[in-house]
């Protein structure tokens, strides 16, 4: 015996809205269904006694129609439903997805100031972990010294290829393009004073002491940050981590300690060569504008240029990268089991880490400043 079609009838009982449906409630008689709940407003109760069928389709009807009465502050009541029909409606009432509520706008000083506490809170736990992230990078690397049988020597040569080895390339010509429009822009100015000859000067001192190792720092922040949070985040969603300390490897030995002995070694030996990049860079661009010839830039920048500038470049190197291997450990720890949580702690690593060179620069030029050098 087929399931007769559905049928509507809407009446008024003490204050509030009735409807009585019976026959079936299915996708193929939504039309009709959807018009007569469409008209209706105020406190509604649904009697489903006489309802044969109801399949996914209508009970989604009906639970709109109490998300929207909600809404408006009225009341569903659904009366007399068989247990078929309840359980249909309860399964589909579960899987709804829960309304994203927008945040109450906050307005007030007190709330400002609590944004600005929650903030500084954050930077405060964020540096906290980024110290002892440092401290057990430390205390790994003193342990690995004096038990040298546990170091594993090729991933210290794989990744000092890659860290180092891999960026020659970018790192010379970057440095050699900052040493082309140092020269120009210093040609530029310093012929309105016939000063032409000092612009060695100027470019020995940018790069050898500023430039060359702050530049090299960044382009290799933005490589090797990135790339030391994708390798060791991939390896912490599939779990590889975990399964490195039941076999009772320590991470930190195995993940960390080669990553940032690797910059610490290669981050210098990028600085030296960004610096001969910049001064050769430096050198043809005056030979072509100021007419000084290669002997004539080499006899002014021995002449003209302190070997205390070289020295203070190279200084902050092992700085700029333990800070560039710590941040890029820990963002890759931070990675959490999907995919964008990757990403986002890529993104974060590299931001992070060429702010922290910034201002450790900025820091050492002050330090310097007040030291006399």
């Amino acid at each position: 015996m087929s399931e007769a079609a559905p049928r509507i009838e809407t009446l008024h009982e003490a204050g509030r809205t009735l409807v009585r449906l019976a026959g079936r409630v299915t996708v193929a008689d939504l039309p009709e269904i959807e018009r007569a709940f469409a008209r209706l407003g105020g406190p509604v109760a649904v009697d489903l006694a006489g309802v044969e069928r109801m399949d996914t389709a209508g009970a989604h009807v009906l639970v709109r129609l109490r998300a929207r009465l909600e809404a408006e502050g009225q009341a569903l009541e659904i009366r007399g439903a068989p247990a078929a029909v309840e359980s249909v409606i309860a399964t589909v009432a579960a899987a709804e997805p829960a309304p994203e509520r927008a945040a109450p706008a906050r307005r007030g000083l007190v709330d400002r100031v609590a944004d600005v506490g929650a903030r500084m809170t954050g930077a405060g736990r964020f540096g906290a972990e980024l110290l002892a992230m440092f401290g057990l990078i430390l205390a790994r690397l003193v342990r690995t010294i004096w038990r040298p049988r546990d170091f594993r020597m090729t991933a210290l040569v794989h990744h000092c290829e890659a860290v180092g080895w891999q960026a020659v390339p970018i790192v010379a010509l970057m440095a050699f393009l900052i040493g082309v429009v140092l020269a120009f822009q210093g040609a530029t100015q310093l012929r309105q004073f016939g000063a032409e000859v000092f612009v060695v000067d100027l470019i020995a001192i940018s790069i050898l002491r500023e430039l060359g190792v702050l530049l090299t720092s960044i382009i290799v922040a933005g490589r090797t940050a990135s790339a030391f949070t994708a390798a060791i985040g991939s390896m912490k969603m599939r779990e590889e981590i975990d399964a490195m300390r039941t076999l009772g490897l320590d991470p930190a030995v195995m993940l960390f300690v080669p990553r940032v002995l690797a910059l610490l070694l290669m981050l210098p030996i990028l600085a030296v060569v960004a610096n001969a990049a910049g001064l050769v860079g430096g050198g043809v661009m005056a030979w072509v504008v100021l007419d000084i010839s290669p002997p004539m830039f080499a006899t002014r920048l021995v002449e003209g240029t302190g070997v205390a500038n070289y020295v203070i470049g190279l200084v902050k190197a092992p700085f700029f990268a333990l800070i560039i291997g710590v941040v890029g450990c820990h963002a890759g720890m931070r990675v959490g089991g999907n995919a964008e949580s990757l990403g986002r702690q890529t993104s974060a690593a590299v931001v992070t880490a060429i702010f922290a060179v910034i201002v450790a620069d900025a820091v050492f030029s002050v330090l310097f400043a007040e030291i006399g050098i």
